[in-house]
């Protein structure tokens, strides 16, 4: 006898997180926590926006951000209208997936591993130190007060980024004004902005190949630059003029990426003054509290959203091809599966199995990864250092952002 057919059981419906919602805006870890413990993938939804998926969890997170089926957009959705002479260059490596991607990569990760970001420590230091030097000049004037955003942590990746790429002193107001225009957004100002950029890209490479060629004390000559012209695989293969001026001002522009990390850093030691004292005490636990800090209050709350390059199951949701999915970081550092006691800030937390997910992971693994640890610490350092009774002097403001944990001002007392 014919067995009668089974009715699908229905899955229930995915949830639905709305980006406008003051809960999101105000206090996201909260807001993405919830939707963690409901479902590991909920529906992101905003006015006037199409939405997206986001993996909640850390496990799935990870998986996820490595998975070969979801890849990023090669028409970034930032890219404004440029001039034609500009377009070449406007196409960069965190656009690029697959086999094209991994020679870009493969060629340049040694000019940014950890131990050539280690090498770089002395400099940042001298930078660093210049820039509180500054500060407490501000501070004098001021009665003592600054706002450490605006007035430090504003100028502080700039000034790193210039020095590890190797552009001149002379060259980088117009790099500081270019890293001011990005921090506002996307928009006409930063499209109009991009003629210079990659005008300021061109002259550097080429002031760098011309001492290289010429210069006898070229062997002496140490920065991102340098490693990147000299570069080449076993092939012989080596990156491209296109290819440099494009790298350049990318990796120019996107390390300013420290500055609401360093921020938020300093905001959240000052709300949790038994964490700041244990730093004082012991600043051999700064390495460690970096990733404790990054996990717990780094900027980045969602990925650069992937597209399914497939129709795709992810835990039970159907994802059409074509369609945007995130991770929601946020969220996946605050996994109780990944991290014992997760909303507790503790910068003596042991090193986790698996690290948190503040710098991405899979092949878009933040290049600076290195660099940002290494400012992030030396600033810490030689703030506690220098201002041991580091004060607020009002209200931090922070920006409504769902995507990025970022403050608008962070005044102190020195």
């Amino acid at each position: 006898m014919p067995q009668p057919a089974q009715t699908p059981t229905p899955q229930p419906p995915t949830p639905e997180l709305l980006l406008s919602d003051p809960e999101v805006l105000h206090t996201p870890f909260a807001a993405y926590g919830r939707a963690r413990e409901e479902s590991p993938v909920v529906h992101l939804a905003a006015p006037g926006f199409g939405g997206m998926w986001a993996v909640t969890r850390h496990a799935d997170a990870r998986a996820f951000l490595g998975d070969p089926r979801f890849e990023i957009r090669t028409e970034s959705f930032l890219r404004p209208d440029v001039p034609e002479d500009c377009v070449p260059y406007m196409r960069t490596m965190a656009e690029m997936n697959g086999p094209e991607h991994l020679r870009l990569r493969r060629l340049v990760a040694p000019a940014f591993s950890a131990r050539r970001a280690a090498a770089f420590r002395p400099r940042i230091e001298a930078t660093v130190d210049r820039l509180l030097d500054r500060l407490a000049e501000q501070a004098f004037r001021r009665d003592g007060t600054v706002d450490l955003l605006a007035d430090f942590a504003l100028h502080l990746p700039m000034e790193v980024i210039c020095e590890w790429v190797g552009i001149p002193g002379e060259d980088r107001p117009q790099w500081r004004a270019a890293g001011a225009t990005v921090a506002a957004g996307a928009g006409p100002q930063f499209a109009a902005a991009i003629p210079d950029i990659i005008r300021g890209a061109k002259q550097a490479v080429t002031r760098r190949r011309t001492e290289l060629t010429a210069d006898t004390q070229a062997d002496l000559l140490t920065d991102l630059l340098t490693d990147l012209i000299r570069a080449q695989d076993e092939d012989g293969d080596r990156l491209t003029d296109t290819e440099m001026v494009t790298l350049i001002w990318h990796v120019v522009l996107a390390g300013q990426s420290p500055t609401p990390l360093v921020a938020n850093a300093i905001d959240a030691l000052l709300a949790h003054p038994d964490q700041l004292t244990a730093l004082h005490t012991d600043p051999s636990l700064l390495p460690g509290a970096v990733e404790e800090l990054t996990r717990w209050a780094g900027p980045t709350l969602l990925s650069i959203p992937r597209y399914a390059t497939e129709d795709t199951d992810l835990h039970g949701v159907h994802i059409p091809k074509g369609e945007a999915v995130t991770a929601l970081v946020a969220a996946a550092n605050r996994d109780p599966r990944a991290f014992p006691h997760p909303d507790r800030l503790d910068v003596r937390r042991p090193a986790p199995a698996t690290p948190h997910l503040g710098f991405g992971h899979g092949p878009h693994f933040c290049l600076g990864a290195s660099v940002a640890r290494i400012q992030t610490e030396t600033a810490i350092a030689a703030l506690l250092r220098r201002f041991p009774h580091l004060t607020r002097a009002g209200d931090a403001k922070r920006a409504l952002d769902p995507g990025t944990w970022r403050l608008e001002s962070l005044p102190v007392r020195l």
